[in-house]
C-alpha cells in the first residue's frame, strides 16, 4: 500500500527549547543546517505522498512562510492561531481537510537517520504493515539504545504478533513510540471537537487488541531542548561517517 496523504503536528509552543523559540517556531529550528519539519516532509514525500495537514499556532507567520516554499507536496494548513487543540484535538482537526481513507500521522520535532539505501524507508515499510482490518492504528517505534535525546523511558510493550500494550516491567520487548503511525481517517471519526490528548485513541485501540508496532531501522532522534541540538547534530555526523 502507498499513503498518499498525511498529518504533521507542528503547532506546539515548544516551551523547553526557550530561549530559541521566543522568536521561531520549534519546527523551524535547525538541526544540521536543515529545519526540523523538513525532516518529516522530505520522509513523507519520499514514502508516496502526495499532500499533508500541517497545523500552525506558535509564530505561525513564519511557518507559513516556510511552507510555502516547500514544493515535494502539496500543504494544506490546519490553523490553530485562535487556541490550541493539543495533539488529539489538532489531528482530528487536521483529518477533515483530507480525504477519507489512509493517513500518515508524524511530529514536527522527532526524525530519524540511517536508514539503508537498499530497502524501502521507514514510512514505506510502516505503509505496508498497516492492515487497517486488524489494526486501528500502526505505529513506528523503537528500541530506547537506537534514540537520542529521548527521555530514558520506554512506551509500549510488543509481543511476538507485534501487537502494543502499556509499558509494564513483566511485559515483553519493551519499546520506544517513534512519532509516525499509520491509521485510517474514520478511526478519529468520533473525537471531540476541543483539544483532548491522542493517548485516549491509543488506549482505545490497545483495548480492542488493535494497536500494533513496527521496529524502525536507523537510529531515532528527538530535539526537545537547546541542549539537545548538538547531540543530535553529532549523531548525525556519526552515522554520515559511517554511511
Amino acid at each position: 500500500m502507498t499513503i498518499k496523504q498525511a498529518m504533521v503536528l507542528a503547532a506546539g509552543l515548544g516551551t523547553r527549547m526557550r530561549p530559541i523559540t521566543d522568536t521561531i517556531p520549534k519546527p523551524l529550528v535547525k538541526i544540521d543546517g536543515k529545519a526540523m519539519i523538513d525532516y518529516a516532509l522530505d520522509s513523507l514525500a519520499e514514502a508516496g505522498v502526495e499532500k499533508a495537514v500541517v497545523n500552525v499556532h506558535h509564530h505561525a507567520d513564519q511557518m507559513l512562510d516556510h511552507l510555502s516554499r516547500y514544493k515535494a507536496l502539496e500543504i494544506i494548513i490546519s490553523d490553530e492561531r485562535a487556541g490550541l487543540m493539543n495533539n488529539g484535538g489538532g489531528l482530528a482537526k487536521g483529518l477533515k481537510l483530507l480525504d477519507r481513507g489512509p493517513v500518515f500521522v508524524t511530529n514536527a520535532d522527532l526524525f530519524w537517520i540511517g536508514e539503508r539505501p537498499d530497502r524501502p524507508s521507514n514510512l514505506r515499510r510502516l505503509a505496508g504493515f498497516f492492515d487497517a482490518d486488524r489494526m486501528d492504528m500502526a505505529m513506528l517505534c523503537v528500541n530506547l539504545e537506537d534514540t537520542t535525546g529521548h527521555n530514558g523511558k520506554n512506551d509500549f510493550n510488543r509481543d511476538e504478533k507485534g501487537r502494543l500494550s502499556r509499558v509494564r516491567a513483566d511485559g515483553p520487548d519493551p519499546v520506544v513510540y517513534a512519532g509516525a503511525i499509520a491509521m485510517q481517517t474514520a478511526f478519529l471519526d468520533d473525537a471531540p471537537d476541543d483539544a483532548f490528548n491522542l493517548n485516549i485513541y491509543f488506549d482505545k485501540a490497545i483495548a480492542r487488541g488493535r494497536l500494533y508496532g513496527m521496529m524502525l531501522e536507523g537510529h531515532w532522534l528527538t530535539v526537545g531542548t537547546p541542549e539537545a541540538i548538538g547531540d543530535a547534530e553529532e549523531t548525525i555526523r556519526r552515522y554520515r561517517a559511517m554511511a
